[in-house]
């Protein structure tokens, strides 16, 4: 699933370190989601979003 995770932690100046401690998840986790490897949990994907102040599909486009 295609996202714009990566540009929008740039944006915040954050490292996938920083975001997966505010969301909770490890950085390997937001690694493979920016990548693409891995489509997150309904639960983390709210959570992301709620994080950017924005709806899910903001942040994830299933193309």
């Amino acid at each position: 699933m295609k996202n714009d995770l990566r540009d929008r932690r740039e944006q915040r100046d954050l490292s996938q370190a920083d975001l997966a401690a505010e969301v909770d998840v490890t950085r390997q986790t937001i690694n493979s989601i920016e990548r693409g490897r891995y489509d997150p949990s309904l639960e983390l994907a709210f959570t992301l979003a709620d994080y950017f102040d924005c709806r899910i599909e903001d942040i994830f486009d299933p193309e």
